[in-house]
């Protein structure tokens, strides 16, 4: 026999190809489990089909309707088949480019936005089309960011935020990383008004963070797609602050309500040349093609600035506001530290003060806490372990959207909180939020 061939070893039993998967699979759990926010939607649902009431504060979908224009347009357009640039249609580009130039003040240029179907994949084809050391994440950041990093084969690494740093990456804790960890191309993932938090930077601080992240070369994928629900409308975009390193994403899902219409849209500067642009668009053209037609053609009247747009956001800010500052403030008043949101529709409340009280339960994780507020009190919201925090910190995202949106675009919200939480559209998030107050009191 050749001495290249060996014989196989016959005394080891065979391994199937089941067998070999199953290894497989239970090595790269980590990076393939389903998301939790998409887990909390259906267990909620499958609790409803059970006859009882759960106050779904845990998915965070848009409780608005989708821009009226743009579902007309969606509607004529229904019969468009047609592959479409990988790049997205040049109409849709421009309409993109001048929507961020109008509502953030940036420099987008309609040659350098890429489309997609959804930012989510926009952010994976980043992590993959770029040749870094590091991803850098918040603890606590949006879910699906640090599998994705796994499933791109990067290297993530977790900053740990606190409540009195109102959750956020300080300047000085990304120098003090950069320094001790030394040189090497870093990106930093920003999202802002944050998912689980609904807050964003102070102008000052945001400038200081960018001078740090360019003083050590860090780049910034600046997701931004809250970014029109800033309650304010005052919305900072990092790239004021960092032009030439920030890659910025956003789409439809979230300010126009449109989440399972899967639009997302990504700026890539110019100063970082077109290598990466190249790059990401062959990925695209190898995964996804290109979005679909009618999306695209509804997605041009939605990113059309327009007085009836410009209301439809004011009206959802002002709801979003009020609705967030009122639940703040009841979890305030029961002794949950909970900081009232910028923008978007998420609260962070941190339950550490009813430690021993949830200790004397049997709760120790905010795992062990949002299960018991689910099965016992009737109220779904997602554990602070499940976007990066420790298990035994007692904290847990809020999505206040269980009310009817459609009719709050009907009237504006009354001048006082009380007043406008009367509102019956809101009955729901007034009945959730009073439900975990009398569980936490429960002995």
């Amino acid at each position: 026999m050749p001495a290249c061939v060996t014989s196989p070893d016959t005394s080891a039993p065979a391994s199937t190809a089941a067998d070999w998967l199953g290894r497989g699979y239970a090595d790269d759990h980590n990076a393939t489990a389903a998301s939790d926010t998409l887990l909390i939607n259906e267990q909620s649902r499958l609790l409803e089909q059970q006859g009882r009431r759960i106050i779904k504060f845990g998915f965070g979908q848009s409780p608005f309707p989708v821009f009226a224009p743009a579902v007309e347009t969606l509607a004529e357009h229904a019969a468009d088949k047609a592959y479409l640039p990988v790049q997205g249609m040049a109409a849709l580009r421009d309409k993109v480019a001048a929507f961020h130039r109008h509502m953030d003040g940036t420099d987008w240029q309609a040659e350098r936005v890429l489309i997609a179907p959804g930012s989510k994949l926009l952010l994976f084809a980043l992590m993959k089309a770029l040749p870094i050391s590091e991803i850098l994440i918040p603890a606590p950041a949006w879910v699906s960011y640090a599998p994705q990093v796994r499933l791109a084969g990067q290297s993530a690494v977790r900053l740990e935020t606190s409540f009195d740093s109102r959750w956020l990456v300080t300047p000085e804790q990304l120098d003090r990383y950069c320094r001790e960890h030394g040189p090497g191309l870093r990106l930093l993932i920003l999202n802002a008004p944050g998912n689980p938090t609904g807050l964003s930077y102070e102008p000052e601080m945001q400038r200081e963070l960018a001078a740090v992240a360019k003083r050590h070369g860090v780049l910034v994928l600046a997701d931004e797609i809250y970014g029109p629900l800033h309650h304010r409308g005052e919305h900072r975009p990092f790239a004021l602050d960092y032009p030439e390193g920030t890659l910025t994403t956003s789409g439809l899902s979230k300010w126009c309500g449109a989440g399972g219409w899967r639009l997302g849209v990504l700026n890539v500067p110019e100063a970082l040349g077109d290598e990466l642009l190249t790059r990401l668009l062959g990925i695209a053209s190898e995964t996804w093609s290109s979005v679909a037609s009618p999306v695209q053609a509804a997605a041009i009247t939605a990113y059309s600035v327009t007085p009836a747009l410009e209301e439809y956001l004011e009206t959802q800010r002002q709801w979003l506001s009020t609705i967030g500052r009122w639940c703040a403030q009841r979890l305030e008043a029961a002794g949950v530290r909970t900081h009232a949101p910028d923008g978007g529709f998420y609260l962070f409340p941190d339950f550490s003060t009813y430690r021993e009280v949830l200790r004397a339960r049997g709760i120790t994780t905010s795992t062990e806490l949002t299960e018991a507020l689910l099965e016992e009190a009737g109220v779904a919201l997602l554990p602070g372990s499940a976007f990066g925090c420790e298990p035994t910190q007692l904290t847990a995202r809020l999505a206040y959207v269980d009310f009817d949106g459609a009719g709050l675009l009907e009237r504006e919200p009354s001048v006082t909180l009380e007043t406008a939480m009367a509102d019956p559209d809101i009955g729901r998030v007034y009945e959730g939020i009073k439900a975990i107050v009398t569980w936490l009191n429960a002995r």
